[in-house]
């Protein structure tokens, strides 16, 4: 099973039905996967906080929803993670492409690789980073971590998990 095929299982066997992504080059393929599963209601997003409010939504009519998306945005969804998410108590997987590490070929993305795990941090978001591959096999416990928290957990996959770019 691919890393994609395996993210989408966990997430249908976690019953997540909603998922909003917006686009990512590393995330293509399991933003593909999405799209194509039947399981799942798949929305893109134009911004990172429209599809946290659009996730808000789906949970507030009794929807499991995640969002995948990358760190460069993490700074304009502050505000919708605190008050929103976290306010109301909102479960809330967060796939996150880790732009501007090592194997980062464009530079403006590593600015915000600096920030990303302390904003993180500062709002008390649990955070998992998937360095590689064989990570995945830990997605599936923390989606029942976070639903049963109901708290919003961040899980960061970087270049070397996606193979490069």
């Amino acid at each position: 099973m691919s890393v994609n095929d395996k993210i989408v299982s966990d997430f249908v066997n976690n019953q997540i039905e909603f998922v909003t992504t917006v686009p990512c080059k590393q995330l293509a393929g399991v933003i593909d996967q999405v799209d194509a599963n039947d399981s799942i209601y798949h929305i893109p997003s134009n911004k990172e906080d429209e599809g946290i409010g659009l996730c808000a939504g789906a949970f507030m009519g009794g929807k499991r929803s995640a969002i995948i998306m990358q760190n460069t945005a993490i700074g304009v969804t502050i505000n919708t993670l605190v008050t929103l998410t976290q306010y109301y108590r909102m479960p809330l997987p967060m796939l996150i492409s880790y732009r501007g590490e090592l194997r980062e070929p464009v530079a403006c993305q590593a600015e915000m690789a600096v920030h990303t795990k302390a904003l993180l941090n500062q709002l008390n978001i649990p955070t998992y980073h998937f360095h590689k591959e064989e990570d995945v096999e830990e997605l599936d416990a923390i989606l029942k971590y976070t639903f049963m928290c109901n708290k919003p957990v961040a899980i960061l996959t970087d270049a070397s998990f996606w193979g490069g770019y």
